[in-house]
């Protein structure tokens, strides 16, 4: 499976009484693909996945690819501590026609390398599919390092890695020495460096509600091969990413950012908190320099 474009990992909007909003998260998906997006994520991080009852999860599973209905592809996150429930979820992941999966190291438990490949191989095995790794040390605590990536090697799915390590070492290990594993943009900040280094793919949570612009620094670097165009449309999105990953609301402010473009969202459930009023005045601001910069650039570049 080629992995191109931006892919966005889905929140999901709750009611005020943190049920699912169905008619919210509908709405998104159309509003998304609508405006351009590559792929579409369901249970991943920004999904709050870890705040979802198993049935939660397969229910929002169903209802994504019966919405989407084949519009662009659905990736299904399996992430879990144990590896019998990333298998379980895998397994429903395929049931409801998912296209690909993302598969992270297991949280908490610190596996070794060679835990983590077998994890990987357990799930790989009993579904069979394209899978992108999710590679993120921040939350995870270790790497997916060369002893991981050899032992997967051995099987062709695979076939793609979202880096989120921030390491320029990391990136440079994957582009020159595992070309043949498809390098996707997992740390925001890093995007520039990332198409430099030939990757085609960026999952990229801010897409949520700014679509735009995400589509827009793509297209000037992957696309066009505009990298003029692309430092200035990055230096315009850098203070929204400086915002999302300060204080530890970087859930919250995705969720906010999309109901700032009409769809509510609710708020995140516990123990994470709404933002306060200052957040959301700072966010809002941020949002509207951000797409009045980005779309002048973009105006400038047709001119």
């Amino acid at each position: 499976m080629k992995f191109e474009g931006i892919y966005t990992p889905l929140v999901t909007p709750y009611t005020d009484r943190f049920e699912l909003n169905e008619g919210g998260f509908k709405q998104l998906i159309d509003m998304l693909i609508s405006a351009g997006v590559d792929g579409l994520i369901v249970a991943g991080t920004t999904g709050e996945y870890y705040v979802q009852t198993p049935v939660e999860r397969i229910a929002l599973m169903q209802l994504a690819s019966k919405h989407i209905d084949g519009r662009v592809p659905l990736i299904v996150g399996t992430g879990a501590i144990r590896t019998e429930d990333s298998v379980f979820f895998a397994k429903a992941a395929k049931d409801v026609g998912a296209d690909a999966l993302l598969v992270a190291t297991p949280p908490y438990a610190y596996p070794t390398s060679r835990e983590i490949a077998l994890h990987a191989l357990a799930i790989d095995r009993a579904v069979d599919m394209p899978i992108m790794l999710y590679n993120y040390p921040g939350r995870m605590s270790v790497n997916m390092d060369e002893e991981t990536l050899d032992r997967l090697g051995k099987s062709p799915n695979f076939c793609a890695i979202k880096e989120s390590s921030g390491s320029p070492d990391r990136l440079h290990l994957l582009a020159r020495d595992y070309p043949h594993i498809q390098l996707s943009c997992g740390m925001d900040d890093q995007a520039l460096e990332f198409f430099a280094w030939g990757a085609r793919s960026w999952v990229c949570a801010g897409s949520n509600f700014a679509l735009e612009s995400h589509i827009a620094l793509y297209k000037a670097c992957v696309i066009d091969g505009d990298f003029n165009r692309g430092r200035r449309i990055m230096s315009a999105m850098l203070p929204l990413m400086r915002v999302l990953e300060q204080g530890g609301k970087f859930v919250q402010c995705i969720k906010h950012g999309v109901t700032l473009r009409g769809i509510y969202t609710g708020p995140p459930r516990k123990p994470l908190q709404p933002l306060n009023r200052d957040d959301k005045r700072q966010l809002a601001e941020v949002i509207s320099t951000m797409n009045k910069t980005v779309q002048h650039i973009e105006q400038e570049s047709v001119a």
